[in-house]
C-alpha cells in the first residue's frame, strides 16, 4: 500500500513509519521539520503543517490510506495552537482524503477524550465525552476525534485509537521531561497509589497497522474508536519510578496532597493567563488531575475487532529503555 503518515518525524510516528516499511509497503509523510533519517529509509518526506490546507491536499495526493498521528499535546493553554493542529488539521486531512478518493484513515486519539476528572477503572469505549475540559489539548483532541469519525463513510473508512502515555526507545519528550523534574526534586504525586495504564510504543505502532489492515479489508472497525494499552494497569509511582531507573535514575518521588495541588495548579495558570503566555506551564489542572486519578481501560474491543495484543510485556520493554538509554 502506498501509505501517508502525517507527524511521521516524531515518537510515535517514526515507529508505525518503520513497521510500514518492514512489511513493504510505501510510506510518505508530511511534517514541520526535515527528517534525512527518513528520506534515508526510502520514504518520500513532505515539508509543511497540517494546518495549512494546500499542503495537506498535495501529501495524500496519490496514496491509498493515511495514518494521522500529527498534532499538538501538552498541557500548554493557549488554545489557538492547539486549534490549529488537532482541529483543523484534522479536517484538512479528512478534507484531502475525500478529494483524491483516500479510503482508509486511521486517526490517532487519545484518552483523555473521554477523561471526566475522576477515576477510569476499566472504562470501555462506551464513556461519554464530558461537558467540558481542563485544558485545549483534551477539548481539541475530543473535537478532532469526532471530526474523524464523522467522516466515516461508504467512501472512506475511518477508525480512531487511543494510545495511553507511549514510552519506550527515542523517547523524547516523557523521559527527558520527567527525568528533569526527578533531578530537581520537583516530582511529587498526589496520588502515587492511583493505577495508570501505559503502552510501549512498538505496541502503540503495531496497534495503528492492524487498524489500516482491518479497515482495508473486513471493515468491521470502521466508525469507531479503541482504546490501547498494555494492559497491565500499574500504580503510577511504580511505573515512574521503573522508567527512571531504566535511564539509570534514582526516584526521588514526593506526595502532596491532591487539593494543594490543585490549588497551586489553578494559581499557576491563573498566572499565565494574565501574562498571556504560550509556553507550558510548570505545573496545569490537566495534569494534576491525570496523576490524582485511576485512569486505565478495557481492551476487549481492541482485541476482538483488530487482533491487537500487547507483543512486549512493560517488564521486556523497560529492558530495551535501559539498554538504549545506556547503551553497552
Amino acid at each position: 500500500m502506498r501509505v501517508l503518515v502525517t507527524g511521521g518525524g516524531g515518537f510515535l510516528g517514526q515507529a508505525i513509519v518503520r513497521q510500514l516499511l518492514a512489511r513493504g509497503d510505501a510510506v510518505s509523510t508530511i511534517n514541520r521539520s526535515d527528517y534525512p533519517e527518513l528520506a534515508d529509509l526510502g520514504v518520500t518526506c513532505h515539508r509543511g503543517d497540517i494546518s495549512d490546507r494546500e499542503a495537506v491536499m498535495a501529501a495524500v495526493d496519490g496514496v491509498d490510506a493515511v495514518i494521522h498521528v500529527a498534532a499538538k499535546a501538552g498541557p500548554g493553554l493557549y488554545a489557538p495552537d492547539f486549534v490549529a493542529a488537532n482541529v483543523v488539521g484534522t479536517g484538512n486531512v479528512v478534507e484531502a482524503c475525500r478529494a483524491h478518493g483516500v479510503r482508509v484513515l486511521v486517526h490517532t486519539s487519545s484518552p483523555s477524550v473521554v477523561h471526566a476528572g475522576g477515576d477510569i477503572d476499566g472504562g470501555d469505549e462506551s464513556l461519554p465525552y464530558p461537558d467540558h475540559f481542563p485544558a485545549p489539548y483534551p477539548a481539541t483532541k475530543a473535537e478532532a476525534e469526532r471530526l474523524a469519525l464523522g467522516a466515516n463513510s461508504a467512501g472512506l473508512s475511518v477508525c480512531a485509537l487511543r494510545p495511553h502515555l507511549i514510552w519506550g526507545p527515542g523517547d523524547n519528550q516523557l523521559l527527558p521531561r520527567l527525568i528533569e523534574k526527578n533531578r530537581a526534586g520537583r516530582l511529587k504525586l498526589p496520588a502515587p497509589e492511583k493505577l495508570i495504564d501505559t503502552v510501549y510504543i512498538d505496541n502503540a505502532a503495531a496497534a495503528h497497522v492492524l487498524a489500516l489492515d482491518n479497515l482495508t479489508a473486513s471493515g468491521t472497525a470502521a466508525g469507531q474508536a479503541y482504546f490501547i494499552s498494555n494492559g497491565e494497569p500499574m500504580p503510577v509511582g511504580e511505573m515512574l519510578s521503573r522508567m527512571l531507573e531504566a535511564a539509570g535514575e534514582t526516584p526521588r518521588l514526593g506526595r502532596v496532597s491532591p487539593k494543594v495541588a490543585m490549588a497551586a495548579a489553578t494559581l499557576v495558570e491563573w498566572f499565565w493567563r494574565a501574562t498571556r503566555r504560550r509556553s507550558d506551564p510548570p505545573l496545569s489542572r490537566f495534569v494534576v488531575e491525570h496523576l490524582a486519578t485511576a485512569h486505565w481501560f478495557d481492551l476487549s474491543a481492541a482485541r476482538r475487532d483488530l487482533g491487537y495484543e500487547a507483543s512486549i510485556s512493560i517488564d521486556e520493554g523497560l529492558r530495551r529503555l535501559a539498554a538504549s538509554w545506556r547503551p553497552s
